[in-house]
């Protein structure tokens, strides 16, 4: 009989197949959403949201709206339940005193991390950066703990840290992606690892199986992969994915992360305007190439965005070889294209809250896909949050025993 895991897995497989053409297309690519002809009466109601209530739906997805007249709003909301672990017996909580030269978000995300770890006499966590995790474990429970960093500056940084306060913590330099990080995958060992991304804990999470190790593992960032298309780890995977005809490439799979903290409001403010502006440029550069086609352009930190939309266009058109004629460039009406980008930018914000509503299943489906990979293994694996949403969306933590 299939696990609680698997039927879950089976059915936002599901769901999430029947409902791709709706939430895979980046409306931010499009001057009207692709499948608006297909849903006139969803597209017309998202269009007509007010600001207050087009906000309330992006900070929570799932309350309750006339989006559930044309979506599985209660379904999806009911299937993404996940309840937190309790607090592991004997885990004694972190000193804040311990917290030097962490910052305080990622502080407290070790804090309630290691606080569903039970005591263990030895470690070895996974994409160690500098080793905070592991020299926060090694110092609560007089334990041996060894880190993977592949950049070696950082193994260098948290060695001296760890001299620095006296915890057992040896820090390798080791590209957890060669074989040879295998060999540090020893029994006695509890594998940890905090927000290791993509491929990395993809790894860790084959290697755990392949041993039957024990493992407690926060996933990140599932698009940072080699692969162009998503690969399921687990049988049921690969399984379901045929069955459904779902297939995921890497850009869909950015979805899942993308929910954020509440940045400061300046912040918003400049990707607000930085969002704008981009889709301004498209406006103006499907004009001058007399091709009505979205035009990917990199990104620039908020910090460093040009001081007017104008020096935007002309930093844009320089990075696509897109020339723009003195004789153009001169008479432009750049007023006309800025407020054409602000227009599209308010309707993408509406387009995007169907997006958002898959966004939690999705990230979901790849953590449960990584759990039946364990499971298939033999180990006896739990899955809860560990921290709430508002430290990070990030919260989901698999455990394997």
């Amino acid at each position: 009989m299939s696990s609680p895991h698997a039927q879950r897995f089976a059915r936002l497989t599901e769901l999430l197949a029947h409902w791709q053409p709706l939430w895979a297309p980046e409306p931010f690519r499009y001057r009207r959403a692709p499948w608006g002809a297909a849903f006139p009466d969803l597209e017309a109601w998202l269009l007509g949201l007010n600001e207050a209530e087009r906000e309330r739906l992006e900070a929570e997805p799932f309350a309750p709206s006339r989006l559930g007249d044309w979506l599985p709003v209660a379904e999806l909301a009911g299937l993404c339940e996940v309840a937190p672990l309790p607090e592991a017996a004997g885990a004694r909580p972190l000193p804040e005193a311990w917290a030097t030269h962490v910052g305080g978000r990622k502080w407290a995300q070790i804090s309630a991390f290691a606080a569903r770890l039970a005591p263990a006499p030895a470690y070895l966590e996974w994409c160690a950066g500098k080793g905070h995790l592991g020299r926060a474990l090694a110092r609560r429970d007089q334990a041996r703990v060894i880190g993977l960093e592949w950049q070696a500056p950082l193994c260098q940084a948290g060695q001296a840290l760890a001299e620095a306060q006296g915890a057992d913590l040896e820090l390798h330099t080791q590209d957890v992606m060669a074989d040879s990080a295998a060999d540090w995958l020893t029994p006695g060992r509890q594998l940890v690892a905090l927000h290791a991304c993509g491929d990395l804990h993809g790894r860790l999470i084959q290697r755990a199986a392949e041993r039957r190790l024990p493992l407690t593992l926060a996933p990140c960032c599932y698009q940072r992969t080699a692969e162009a298309s998503y690969r399921p780890l687990s049988r049921q995977g690969e399984q379901a994915m045929a069955e459904h005809g779902l297939a995921l490439t890497r850009e869909q799979l950015a979805l899942a992360v993308q929910e954020t903290v509440t940045a400061p409001r300046q912040v918003r403010l400049s990707r607000a305007r930085a969002n704008a502006w981009r889709l301004g440029f498209d406006e103006l550069q499907r004009e001058v190439r007399g091709e009505d086609r979205y035009l990917p352009v990199p990104s620039l930190a908020y910090g460093r965005l040009p001081d007017d939309f104008a020096g935007f266009c002309r930093w844009a058109a320089a990075e696509k070889g897109l020339p723009l004629p003195s004789t153009l460039d001169s008479t432009l009406d750049w007023a006309r294209f800025e407020a054409a980008g602000a227009a599209r930018q308010a309707r993408v914000e509406r387009l995007e809250l169907v997006r958002h509503l898959f966004r939690r299943p999705l990230e979901l489906w790849l953590v449960l896909d990584r759990l039946l990979c364990l499971e298939e293994a033999g180990l006896a694996v739990r899955l809860g949050t560990f921290c709430e949403r508002s430290l990070t969306p990030r919260n989901l933590l698999i455990q394997a025993e």
